[in-house]
């Protein structure tokens, strides 16, 4: 479970990626908002999806309330959950 919930985290921080250096250059660079309703959907569900599946994929897997907390706040840092990878990649390994 905590493998699916890696592959969430990589798709929210890549969405969030493409709105920041993608979309909202195009928009503020280059005046054409064209991409920024479409790619702030996706991150937007992603978004969703990733605070589901952190309930869904972590619970009774052994995670601190610390590390719940890291895992919660990575989802509003920009990037957080590509920094916050190592962990959950150390506890997929440690449950395998």
């Amino acid at each position: 479970m905590i493998r699916i919930f890696r592959a969430i985290g990589l798709f929210e921080g890549v969405t969030t990626l493409a709105l920041f250096f993608v979309a909202m250059p195009l928009k503020y660079v280059f005046g054409n908002p064209a991409l920024v309703p479409s790619i702030g959907m996706i991150h937007g569900v992603a978004f969703v999806m990733y605070l589901i599946a952190m309930v869904v994929c972590l619970w009774g897997r052994g995670f601190s309330g610390w590390e719940w907390a890291r895992t919660t706040l990575a989802a509003f840092i920009p990037l957080g959950t590509f920094l916050n990878d190592g962990l959950l990649k150390r506890k997929q390994l440690a449950a395998a």
